[in-house]
């Protein structure tokens, strides 16, 4: 009983934060690998799968009432990180992420130090004209993110804001709603192929799922209500808790 209370409460608070600015692997992720030390690993990323696609189609469904999206923008970037989530997860089980976790981590505390220095970051208003070379930009970036999500997962919605924002010239609130779609699409990709050789355990998945559904709805609304500056000020939080994360497992 204690196991499914400690996976539902970071299930929810997954939700919570992934809803807003992403991230929410970071504590869904850890949790689940601390109190079920027994499975292998690529049966517990896959397991998390479960609740992530949960959340993360709640939040997509009350962003799409809310936001303008750029369907045909999503479509390239989301098919593209579907093929590359499915490629991560199938090394996941095989690969160390040891080498990755250096370069995330600088990353990382690049883009707080951009964000923290830049005012106007993510605050501009929405744009839909977006030049041919940063849509191929961003559909090169939805790869990269795409395997890194089927591959590890912990924070690729947080990247995916950034890659909206920085690259495709889009506000906090629409960043976040666009990202949300291509994360729906990854984390499907995940579960096709965890599904498919054995490695999700439902028993768990499913109470996590309906915890994640429950805090993504509450952060969907609170972003919607309180806008871009609150999602800039969750943004800083989160990435800052990120680097902590990764220095932690590095150092």
């Amino acid at each position: 009983m204690l196991t499914f209370i400690f996976l539902c409460l970071a299930s929810f608070a997954a939700g919570f934060i992934d809803a807003i600015v992403g991230g929410g692997g970071l504590i869904q992720t850890p949790a689940i690998l601390i109190i079920l030390p027994d499975y292998q690993v690529a049966t517990l990323l896959g397991t998390t799968k479960i609740p992530s696609f949960a959340g993360t189609s709640i939040a997509a469904w009350q962003y799409s009432r809310r936001v303008q999206l750029n369907y045909k923008l999503l479509f390239s970037i989301a098919t593209v990180a579907f093929l590359a989530a499915l490629g991560g997860s199938r090394m996941a089980s095989s690969l160390s992420n040891h080498i990755l976790k250096p370069v995330i981590l600088l990353l990382l505390i690049g883009v707080a130090i951009y964000t923290y220095a830049n005012k106007k970051f993510g605050q501009q208003e929405h744009n839909d004209k977006i030049p041919a070379h940063r849509l191929w930009y961003g559909a090169l970036l939805g790869l990269i993110i795409g395997f890194y999500d089927g591959f590890i997962g912990p924070g690729t919605g947080s990247f995916l804001i950034l890659v909206f924002i920085a690259i495709l010239g889009q506000d906090f609130l629409h960043a976040s709603a666009h990202a949300k779609i291509v994360n729906l699409a990854t984390n499907l990709a995940s579960i096709l192929y965890f599904s498919s050789t054995g490695h999700i355990l439902y028993q768990y998945a499913l109470p996590m799922a309906a915890c994640n559904i429950t805090g993504s709805f509450i952060g969907t609304r609170l972003a919607l209500l309180k806008g871009n500056r609150f999602i800039r000020i969750f943004f800083l939080l989160v990435v800052i808790g990120t680097i902590i994360r990764f220095a932690c497992d590095l150092y």
